[in-house]
């Protein structure tokens, strides 16, 4: 069954979430997941894939918009059910994904903003409903 972490940050904006998407994705990278990142619309994972390309300079975390050469790994997409990945889903989107279930473990990046909290609160409601592994992960400091 899909297990489920909500990664509580404690600033708002649109910034620190792909921030922690980022951090998200390059620390399962490191450990051997593939990634899928379901961003909210083509800008924000135009956005993402820009912030990866120099997220961390030491290192190289190879992805690229689901669908384009490259996005083996690590893929960012928007609006559609992703092909090739049930590894790891890092959702962006405010709502819960009607494809999750497919995955081994689905992150929910939670931030100090009045939508996001209400959206991510709503979503907690309907993992918890159904019987899923609920994790809360308290990110200080990010």
């Amino acid at each position: 069954m899909t297990r489920v972490g909500f990664y509580v940050i404690q600033q708002a904006g649109e910034a620190r979430r792909l921030q922690v998407a980022a951090r998200l994705a390059d620390k399962a990278f490191q450990r051997g997941h593939r990634i899928y990142i379901h961003a909210r619309d083509q800008d924000q994972a135009r956005a993402l894939d820009t912030l990866l390309w120099a997220f961390r300079p030491g290192s190289f975390l190879p992805h690229g918009l689901a669908g384009d050469p490259g996005s083996d790994l690590v893929a960012i997409g928007w609006g559609e059910e992703p092909a090739g990945h049930d590894d790891l889903l890092i959702n962006l989107q405010l709502q819960v994904p009607a494809f999750f279930a497919r995955f081994h473990r689905v992150a929910e990046v939670v931030t100090q903003d009045e939508a996001s909290l209400a959206a991510l609160r709503e979503s907690w409601r309907f993992y918890k409903a159904r019987g899923y592994q609920l994790e809360k992960h308290d990110l200080s400091g990010v």
